[in-house]
């Protein structure tokens, strides 16, 4: 009875050990981070305003149009694949817009329905504001993308501006 006992008593021990082992790392994490992983469907909408607000900044020159995308995406989609471009696209285009006055260059003649639209009082950024946006958007480009292709483009426009803006850190509160 002994020599059964003894052996029993050490498979039991061994097999409570590994068991506890194995439970531990079930509940180890897995996978990808949560801060990192990439909605299929905001990530084709988020293209799909890059690729609008490429035009409007290239082709079109309508600046204000472009930073709207911009600042669409960046809001909507921090985790963006080719978010160092639209930050890019949304400091050059508030630049753009501060050397311009502050708003858009647009034709002379207005329609008659935008006549009556146009009669109420909309508030635009000064220059100062927008080149300090430009200012912030470039420094987080420089700041959060090292191998960007707009980076040599965006040191240079951020020398020129003043220096790069240090990105602000919270504060633990006590």
């Amino acid at each position: 009875m002994r020599k059964i006992l003894v052996p029993l008593v050490v498979l039991a021990t061994s097999l409570a050990i590994c068991a506890s082992t194995g439970f531990a790392q079930g509940r180890a994490k897995t996978g990808p981070d949560l801060a990192t992983i990439r909605d299929a469907e905001l990530e084709k909408d988020s293209l799909h305003n890059l690729e609008v607000a490429r035009h409007y900044f290239k082709q079109k020159k309508a600046y204000l149009a472009a930073l709207k995308r911009c600042e669409e995406i960046d809001a909507g989609n921090p985790n963006f694949a080719k978010m160092d471009e639209v930050l890019y696209i949304a400091g050059e285009s508030s630049l753009k817009l501060a050397e311009s006055g502050g708003v858009q260059k647009t034709k002379k003649v207005m329609p008659d329905a935008m006549i009556a639209k146009g009669t109420q009082e909309t508030k635009y950024k000064t220059p100062d504001e927008l080149r300090l946006d430009a200012r912030m958007y470039l420094s987080r480009l420089l700041a959060g993308y090292p191998n960007s292709a707009f980076r040599g483009e965006a040191q240079a426009t951020v020398e020129s501006l003043g220096g790069p803006i240090e990105p602000a850190t919270e504060k633990p509160t006590p």
